[in-house]
């Protein structure tokens, strides 16, 4: 996965943009169009409103000031070394001009816009829909370390990403570890306690993974900077950094013995969730229907496969018989093994275009950045030429040694997790997405387009033949799968029906087949990322549309148009991506 920066800022990492796809985007304005699209373009200008690209390059630039974090992420260095007004005023001021831009978006009617500029005007819609769901409706920045924690902290860019040399960025490096102290007050500031536990759990092991970070890595990643002066800013700049940091740690271990199990958004806040940021309307009873019935044709397939890998043995057994399978070298070493043949299978398959040959890198993930398994960082569009990096966590060295054991996958799992992060999932997606033919596009990614499209390509990749259809190897895909269809479940069960975080953690171990400490970091997860309901919810979503868009265009044999062509859209809510590509009024979304 990408850390969860798709709720309030973008959800990036990204990578270079040197060409342009040969698939554009593909508006409601052709030929071929369904009648409910030519009726949609007859509403529409033939001339493009000459106020609206002026308009979304000032939200651009606007949004850049206000969220500089995110504008370096992007590429936009003017902004290094900066970070958001964290204050209570500065979010409040923020919401309110959200709000004033969200009724400028709005007055631009269908009538003075071109099918291309109407697109763009929903997607910005549903882009501020999102910010103000989690900022003011939420009111995350007031309970939840964590839309502070994926939404702006993150300092790999200046250490892994060589967009300048060393000595610039080390000079913006400490730029940003002269603003951690006051962003750290604000934080504190604004947290109201009593905090739910997950929360105060996840915070304590992140603030404090970033003050060990600042003291033992960072020093190491610029030592070879040989301006004397340089370095001593930079070592000044570490400590108070580092005591923020593990200060805030700390006051959040204080507040454990007060912390509650009060996570819930309640159902009809993860109603609004679902429609303010991926524009799903679909009830919810409906929707946990569709959910369990993904899972249950998941593990209808799981049965099939194991008793082919373990005749005659349970499938928790068979299940640990292929993640005891390790790969060689570790995870890091064995998904750097994995990825030369996974690109190769892409092509050899003729699923989606590569647009360029850049590779992605593979690490170990940084102490602060160790709550999941694995992420991929991918470099903005701004950022031309810099490479990405899939990153991948060590257990946790508390844990038991079985556990700790457990916790790396086998090769046939790990080969589905390098399929979701690089070759054709994120890393490839933001190939597409950095060339799209709209700026905003190249920006702004969602949640369930772009884990719901990395998620999809796992069970794409296996049905196009990967692993030549031994049934290990689809073992290792169904594990991944299952993995998400509790995701999905206990999102809807913690949030809206009142499961315990006992129970999805009971789920993770006995319908997912997770190792005891994955079930327990999803389980927690659950509770403060209450969309990561996003990577079955993308996925079902897609499917359904390469149906329903293959289906007339020749099925398998259309894989890669349809996979070139739902990628050069950026990275929308699904469902305006359906109406693109077949009309409004096309059908369920599921």
């Amino acid at each position: 996965m990408i850390p969860i920066v798709f709720r309030s800022k973008s959800l990036r990492g990204f990578a270079a943009a040197a060409v342009l796809l040969s698939v554009a985007p593909a508006f409601a304005t052709t030929t071929a169009a369904t009648p409910a699209v030519a009726t949609a373009a007859a509403k529409a200008s033939s001339v493009p409103n000459p106020k609206w690209s002026p308009f979304l390059d000032a939200y651009r630039e606007a949004y850049f000031a206000a969220e500089p974090a995110f504008a370096v992420s992007q590429g936009r260095h003017e902004f290094d070394g900066k970070l958001p007004d964290w204050s209570a005023a500065g979010i409040k001021k923020q919401v309110a001009w959200l709000k004033q831009q969200r009724k400028l978006a709005a007055a631009f009617k269908d009538a003075s816009l071109t099918p291309e500029q109407r697109f763009e005007r929903d997607y910005l819609l549903a882009r501020i829909d999102i910010d103000l769901f989690w900022s003011d409706e939420a009111a995350e920045p007031f309970h939840n370390p964590s839309y502070y924690l994926d939404g702006g902290l993150e300092p790999s860019v200046y250490i892994a990403r060589p967009y300048a040399a060393a000595d610039v960025r080390l000079k913006a490096f400490t730029a940003y570890l002269k603003a951690i102290p006051v962003a750290i007050a604000q934080i504190r500031a604004n947290l109201k306690t009593p905090l739910p536990k997950t929360f105060v759990e996840r915070g304590i092991a992140a603030f404090g993974g970033y003050a060990s970070f600042y003291r033992d890595d960072a020093p190491k990643a610029f030592a070879s900077v040989t301006d004397a002066a340089l370095q001593a800013d930079f070592k000044a700049a570490i400590e108070p950094a580092a005591q923020a940091m593990q200060g805030m740690a700390d006051w959040l271990t204080s507040e454990q013995p007060k912390a509650t199990d009060n996570f819930a958004l309640g159902p009809k806040k993860f109603a609004d969730m679902l429609w303010k940021t991926e524009r799903v309307n679909t009830p919810l009873k409906r929707l946990e229907a569709v959910g369990r019935a993904d899972l249950a044709r998941n593990l209808a397939a799981l049965k099939d496969a194991c008793a082919q890998v373990l005749p005659g043995g349970t499938l928790h057994a068979c299940v640990d018989q292929v993640n005891a399978d390790k790969p060689q070298g570790g995870a890091v070493e064995g998904a750097r093994a994995q990825l030369d043949e996974l690109r190769q299978f892409v092509i050899d398959n003729k699923l989606v275009t590569i647009p360029s040959t850049e590779k992605a890198l593979v690490d170990e993930a940084p102490a602060y950045q160790r709550w999941n398994f694995a992420y991929i960082d991918i470099p903005g569009p701004y950022d031309k030429g810099m490479p990405s990096t899939y990153y991948i966590a060590p257990p946790d060295p508390s844990w038991p040694k079985a556990e700790q054991d457990a916790y790396t996958p086998g090769r046939n799992v790990l080969l589905f997790t390098s399929s979701h992060e690089v070759w054709p999932g994120h890393f490839l997606q933001f190939l597409h997405s950095n060339r799209s033919s709209f700026q905003f596009g190249q920006l702004f990614v969602g949640y369930a387009f772009a884990e719901g499209w990395a998620h999809y390509s796992e069970e794409m990749m296996w049905e196009a033949g990967l692993g030549k259809n031994a049934p290990a190897v689809h073992v290792g895909q169904l594990s991944e799968a299952l993995l998400r269809n509790v995701r999905f479940l206990c999102a809807i069960g913690m949030h809206t029906q009142g499961m315990k975080v006992e129970a999805c953690e009971k789920m993770f171990l006995e319908d997912g087949f997770q190792d005891a400490g994955n079930a327990r970091q999803q389980a927690a997860r659950g509770t403060y990322d209450p969309a990561y309901l996003n990577y079955t919810l993308g996925k079902l979503m897609i499917r359904k549309l390469r149906s329903d868009w293959t289906a007339s265009r020749g099925g398998r044999d259309a894989w890669l148009a349809f996979h070139d062509q739902f990628l050069s859209y950026g990275g929308p809510p699904i469902p305006l991506v359906r109406e693109q590509m077949l009309g409004k009024n096309s059908g369920s979304l599921f």
